[in-house]
């Protein structure tokens, strides 16, 4: 029945556009002329540090168009040479410019590694972008050289290992050896890392706080040794304590069970403190497997000192008990950046409605309600206001866009979108993007429109906050293939739209990291299993990327697994950024019902978490777009059973 579904479906389509017909222009893919392919040469070769290719290639472009980056791709190689004087001309040569800021940053990174201070000091001013954590902490190892205190700014900016580098290691480093790290601090910093699984880092920063080698190798890397063997009186309540807890910790990623088990037998020979920190181990790692014992850990835990994850995933554990006391508990005790978080507003304003306390519920929703995204509009729905777009600004003049079209840097944008080169492009199109207000950010977006990067002009459009343009926010391109594919199947064309934007955000030829190709992201073993499945004669893996058999395959792939879900575009959505399988099992972990926003909220994977939240949110302002008239994201959402 299922092949017969799809090839009725597949029949339609076709004859509604003919087979692997063009239904839309596609993005022209054209032979690179010669100075095009020196340029790409030459940002290789640099990359691999190939001097004298490099000299060769940059030789060649004298005269190219784009010469900032010819001069950086011959410079960078040789940064750590520290060649001063060429590097300040080329800053003074390119002031300004995104390039320039980047070669900046480079080269600050090699001015800390070395702890050369005064040039460091010179230049981290000036460095406009400040999105590098491995600079700021340099900078704060250079506050700490010149014997002032950095540790209370070092404690707020260590909570995300994987953005340390050298940089940050040395700064827990110099701040342990000054004295102005705790030995709870370096803990704090071994417990975080180690929950990352960044072992290297969690390793250096235990060595750091007095741990021995041994007893290092045997917390992290035979954890469960570390377990079995157990600790004494009198160590429980020092380094030893403090390993038995990361070895808790290590070993409950495989097994909370048997973490649990052996940390009630040592209860009696460790402190208060580290049993407490002992749970919270063990209650993350069960949380993440959405074990149902978790909530009990957590409980177990008391006020122990968490990570950002740690406080996020307790919340989630308890909302999917059910335990509204618990949730706002975990809530109120998040540092306050994280207690602001959009998501843990609009909680915390379902736990105090809970509560009985409906005023306070109301504040809470309010305070986010005007945001257009997923816990914004669940927010509006609690207050009783209706899902519609806001009305449309004026659209951009002529005279508006003009002056975009003369941007040197969105010039340099599109001619790197033209190479491929998205990475080099995207950065040169937010530099131009900073200093702009919100009527300059409209006509960026039209402009993008124009020259079609829809990509580009979603995301310059998704950044005004009063003049709010959904038609930029919320494009539909391809909409008579999108109808038609997605009449055939039943599909709600909203929902398809909505991943797409999620997605590929309308790059025709978007290719993942893991290989997903074309507006729907396709995987070519997924391509190839729904064109044998709809009877799709002669597929080749080399058509994914156009319009029509895209979206002929990702409509076909997203029916069937919403079919295989019960029909619930909430577990559909997941299983087609996770894989069918992962939701099903998600779903048999939950002790009853849960309402969709539940479940989406406490997926295991960050990155498909953050996806069905968005999918959804999308498809509900697409709804509201196509049939002018209030959504519900409450309704779409639905409830998952187990």
């Amino acid at each position: 029945m299922l092949f017969k579904k799809y090839l009725v479906v597949v029949t339609l389509v076709l004859t509604a556009f003919g087979v692997v017909a063009p239904v839309a222009r596609a993005q022209a893919t054209t032979v690179a002329p010669a100075a095009d392919e020196a340029f790409l040469a030459l940002r290789e070769a640099s990359r691999r540090k190939d001097l004298g290719k490099v000299e060769a290639l940059a030789a060649r472009l004298q005269d190219y168009d784009i010469p900032s980056y010819v001069d950086y791709y011959r410079l960078k190689p040789r940064i750590a040479e520290f060649p001063d004087a060429e590097i300040r001309a080329y800053l003074t040569r390119y002031d300004g410019s995104a390039i320039a800021d980047r070669l900046r940053n480079d080269w600050l990174l090699e001015l800390g590694r070395v702890r050369n201070w005064g040039t460091f000091d010179e230049q981290f001013p000036l460095f406009a972008l400040q999105d590098d954590t491995q600079l700021k902490c340099y900078a704060l190892m250079s506050l700490a050289a010149k014997g002032q205190n950095a540790a209370e700014q070092a404690r707020a900016l260590l909570d995300t290992p994987k953005d340390y580098g050298e940089g940050c290691v040395a700064l827990i480093a110099t701040l342990a050896q000054n004295g102005q790290f705790s030995q709870a601090d370096l803990w704090a910093q071994v417990r975080l890392a180690s929950e990352a699984n960044y072992l290297a880092i969690a390793k250096r920063v235990a060595a750091l706080a007095g741990a021995s080698d041994k007893l290092i190798a045997e917390a992290f890397d035979k954890p469960a040794l570390m377990l079995a063997r157990g600790v004494s009186h009198s160590a429980g309540r020092g380094v030893a304590g403090q390993l038995y807890v990361i070895a808790l910790g290590r070993v409950a990623r495989n097994n909370p069970q048997q973490a649990a088990d052996a940390l009630q037998m040592e209860a009696p020979r460790l402190g208060a403190s580290e049993q407490a920190l002992g749970w919270a181990q063990i209650a993350l790692q069960a949380a993440l497997k959405l074990a149902p014992e978790a909530s009990d850990y957590w409980r177990r835990a008391k006020d122990a000192p968490l990570s950002a994850d740690g406080y996020q995933w307790k919340v989630r554990s308890a909302l999917r008990d059910g335990d509204w006391k618990l949730v706002k508990a975990a809530i109120d005790a998040m540092p306050p950046a994280l207690g602001n978080d959009p998501s843990w507003v609009y909680w915390d304003g379902r736990a105090l409605q809970n509560e009985g306390k409906s005023e306070q519920a109301e504040t809470r929703f309010t305070a986010i309600a005007q945001r257009t995204g997923f816990y914004g509009q669940l927010a509006r729905e609690e207050l009783g206001r209706e899902l519609l777009p806001p009305l449309r600004p004026t659209p951009p003049s002529a005279d508006e866009v003009a002056p975009m079209a003369q941007n040197q840097g969105f010039r340099r944008a599109l001619r790197f979108f033209d190479m491929g080169l998205r990475f080099e492009g995207v950065r040169e199109w937010n530099w131009e993007l900073r200093q702009m207000d919100e009527r300059q950010h409209l006509a960026a977006a039209e402009f993008a429109r124009q020259k079609d990067v829809l990509d580009r002009m979603v995301n310059t459009s998704d950044r005004t906050r009063v003049e709010v343009d959904f038609t930029q926010r919320f494009p539909t391109p391809f909409r008579s293939v999108m109808l038609a594919n997605t009449q055939a199947l039943g599909l709600d064309m909203a929902w398809v739209y909505g991943l797409i934007r999620q997605e590929s955000r309308f790059i025709m030829h978007a290719r993942s990291h893991v290989g997903a190709s074309g507006l729907m992201q396709l995987m070519p073993a997924t391509a190839r299993l729904v064109a044998r499945q709809i009877g799709f004669n002669g597929f080749n893996p080399s058509q994914v990327n156009e319009i029509d058999t895209n979206i002929l395959l990702g409509t076909n792939y997203l029916s069937m697994v919403l079919g295989q879900l019960d029909g619930s575009q909430t577990l559909a959505s997941a299983a087609y950024n996770a894989g069918p399988g992962r939701p099903r099992a998600w779903r048999s972990t939950l002790k009853g019902p849960v309402e969709g926003a539940v479940f989406a909220e406490s997926i295991p994977f960050a990155e498909t978490r953050g996806y069905v939240k968005n999918v959804l949110s999308n498809a509900t302002w697409y709804a509201a777009l196509f049939e002018n008239r209030a959504q519900s994201l409450k309704a779409r959402l639905g409830t998952v059973t187990p």
